[in-house]
């Protein structure tokens, strides 16, 4: 059974790009927010902004997502707070670029840790609470990288693959609960992705018109709240991911390597 308290969702990286634009449509929405990301002070940047303007509660926790510890310590903070979180948005991930041989271990580690471990942690941690009470909703960003290997980014292809496949799983898991699983798989977005990525030559992203943050928000906050499992923003993306189904692997891998590759 639905609670008559006032809602709140946790969002991570949430200082920018999608995570941000989720923020905002939470906060229009009248939730309360839970905001995670490693930049303390825009983070309280935000959540000043909010309080004035949308006269919510804002929680604002650091936390640098490819450290281990920090589900735990988040949900034990949320514990000691005594803030229940109806809604989370497993927002945060980043890419790194280049041959796999000569990329850096450490960073795609790092980018494992934060891309499918802290996702499938958070997710492990809420999700008992929600189902007990009965509603609950999680998204998960994946991406249309999800649908196919994906050379000169191999390791963020596949952790996004990981994402697709625990989310549609976990979802169909969830069914008649209360609680839904929504992977989002958004194409190239404008944001600073591709510049942590240092992506920014590649024929992918490269002179081409890409979707903005706030318009893929908006498509994953709708199919959030109308329970799909998965939904690919855009008309182009959506024929790309049902035309890989039907191109032989090893094609669609060279393919992939074709866009992939720098200008």
């Amino acid at each position: 059974m639905q609670s008559d308290r006032k809602k709140t969702a946790l969002i991570t990286g949430a200082s920018g790009g999608i995570g941000y634009e989720f923020v905002k449509l939470f906060a229009q929405d009248k939730y309360n927010l839970v905001l995670v990301a490693r930049s303390e002070q825009k983070l309280h940047q935000i959540a000043a902004e909010l309080r004035t303007n949308f006269r919510i509660d804002v929680k604002v926790i650091a936390k640098d997502l490819a450290n281990p510890a920090a589900p735990e310590e988040i949900f034990a903070e949320l514990q000691q707070a005594s803030i229940k979180i109806d809604v989370l948005i497993n927002n945060a991930g980043f890419a790194s670029y280049g041959l796999f041989n000569e990329t850096d271990l450490t960073a795609e580690l790092q980018m494992l840790q934060v891309n499918v471990m802290c996702l499938t942690h958070l997710t492990k941690l809420f999700l008992k609470d929600m189902v007990k009470q009965g509603y609950g909703k999680i998204l998960n960003l994946a991406s249309t990288a999800a649908f196919q290997p994906g050379p000169l980014m191999a390791v963020y292809y596949a952790s996004k693959a990981y994402v697709l496949s625990f989310s549609e799983a976990i979802a169909n898991e969830l069914e008649g609960t209360g609680v839904s699983v929504t992977a989002l798989c958004p194409g190239p977005t404008e944001s600073n992705f591709q510049k942590r990525a240092a992506m920014e030559d590649s024929k992918l992203v490269s002179g081409q018109k890409i979707m903005d943050a706030e318009t893929v928000a908006k498509i994953g906050y709708e199919a959030l709240f109308d329970n799909k499992t998965v939904v690919v923003p855009g008309l182009k993306n959506k024929l790309l991911t049902e035309t890989v189904r039907f191109t032989p692997r090893k094609l669609v891998t060279k393919i992939v390597r074709s866009m992939q590759e720098s200008k």
